[in-house]
């Protein structure tokens, strides 16, 4: 008995809209479906994730998931949900951008497996790049008529828009290049099933039209969309104030990425451990229980936060970011904060005071660098009385002497201080 993916999408809130019958099929079958991602970056962001998780739900009921990464498409952008149109990319990194969003991708899927749903990756240009115009004219553009096609609610918002530039042709286009990938994905893969985010509804219905208008009536392939996610205000889930969270550990570290998850709302983590964890219904039935009871105590998204760290990055990733968390928020040693890297150093403490100071302002006492050189203190009287007390720290370790000497010895990564004046206040200073 193959689980039911579809009840699996319902009760995690990730069903938007689904074509007639396509419960069905995947209940008698072992089902080929595919999901479409454009190569637009070395690295897929949050906001993919969900139609990832969609394919690892598929796989893990049984079905083979086909990941189709759009290096044809990229190269032109599909204008559903976009006021403009976006840049072209060349072949290079076109390949490039497939080869790290695989890598990441096989962290949600299996390629490898010698079962017959092993996932796979096809790219589109290989297909489409030999394909000349008027070959696609002919078997493909005449089989969908214009009327259909301006009639799509995506070609309708950019006509009827705000957008200044209107509506390309190569844009217009991009629900029949997306739909003769499901014609070829059919002929050649056996897939009958295209997933995709709700804005993709359009596109994913032209696929299907086609295929049953090029081989006939009864020819029946499905199509099946996941809700756009969205924070519990409205607004768009995934973004920041320093713009989207990457998957590549490069460009969103370890650190900031769990720190995204664990600053969820509340409401938002009961729908996201839903969407972005594998948990199953149970086990997150009675999180959002025990959350409920003490929510000061944020079980979910600690939870939340942890698998899927552990999910995109490793276990190893998740341990790091947790002891980063610690340094700020909790007690740590100085070995905590030499293992850090430069990177997770400066989104620890993006949000602090911070000075620069000349490299030979080293060399002299603690006193005279942190009330003149970088103003942390007032006056030396202040210092010396709060140093005292033992209320400063300089890199995780109580300053003993006021009057002690800062040295190249002390600066972490060859080049910061970092100061604490009581409990909570940490003062950055980069020497430069």
């Amino acid at each position: 008995m193959i689980k039911n993916f579809v009840e699996e999408l319902k009760w995690r809130g990730m069903l938007a809209q689904i074509m007639p019958g396509t419960e069905e099929l995947l209940q008698k079958e072992m089902v080929t479906a595919y999901l479409g991602t454009d190569p637009t970056a070395d690295s897929l962001h949050i906001g993919h994730l969900c139609g990832i998780m969609m394919l690892r739900h598929l796989q893990h009921c049984g079905h083979k998931p086909i990941i189709l990464v759009g290096g044809a498409t990229g190269m032109i952008g599909d204008p559903s949900g976009k006021s403009q149109e976006r840049n072209l990319l060349n072949d290079e990194t076109l390949r490039h951008n497939q080869e790290c969003i695989k890598q990441q991708v096989a962290k949600f899927l299996d390629f490898d497996s010698q079962e017959p749903n092993a996932a796979e990756m096809v790219n589109n240009y290989d297909w489409m790049k030999d394909f000349t115009f008027l070959d696609f004219a002919r078997e493909v553009g005449k089989h969908i008529t214009v009327n259909y096609m301006m009639a799509k609610e995506s070609v309708q918002q950019r006509l009827n828009g705000t957008a200044r530039d209107g509506l390309s042709f190569t844009e217009f286009t991009y629900q029949l290049l997306q739909g003769y990938d499901f014609l070829y994905l059919y002929q050649h893969k056996g897939c009958k099933l295209q997933l995709g985010g709700n804005d993709q509804w359009g596109n994913m219905t032209t696929g299907t039209e086609l295929i049953r208008r090029t081989l006939g009536n009864e020819v029946e392939t499905y199509a099946l969309t996941c809700p756009l996610i969205t924070k519990a205000d409205g607004k768009k889930f995934g973004k920041t104030e320093s713009g989207n969270i990457w998957l590549d550990p490069k460009r969103t570290t370890p650190y900031k990425f769990y720190q995204f998850w664990l600053n969820v709302s509340d409401d938002d983590a009961a729908r996201y451990i839903k969407i972005f964890t594998s948990l199953d219904k149970e086990t997150i039935d009675a999180l959002i229980e025990e959350h409920q009871q003490d929510p000061g105590r944020r079980v979910l998204q600690k939870r939340l936060a942890e698998e899927v760290t552990v999910l995109v990055h490793s276990q190893e990733a998740l341990n790091t970011a947790i002891e980063a968390s610690n340094i700020l928020f909790g007690k740590s040693t100085k070995d905590s904060l030499l293992k850090l890297d430069e990177a997770t150093l400066l989104d620890i403490f993006e949000g602090v005071p911070q000075f620069t100071i000349a490299a030979d302002q080293l060399g002299q006492p603690a006193v005279e660098i942190f009330t003149a050189a970088a103003a942390v203190f007032a006056s030396k009287g202040e210092m010396r009385k709060l140093v005292q007390g033992g209320g400063v720290s300089l890199n995780k370790e109580k300053l003993a002497a006021f009057d002690r000497v800062i040295t190249a010895d002390d600066l972490i990564d060859g080049k910061y201080l970092l100061l604490q004046k009581g409990k909570k206040n940490y003062y950055l200073i980069t020497v430069k």
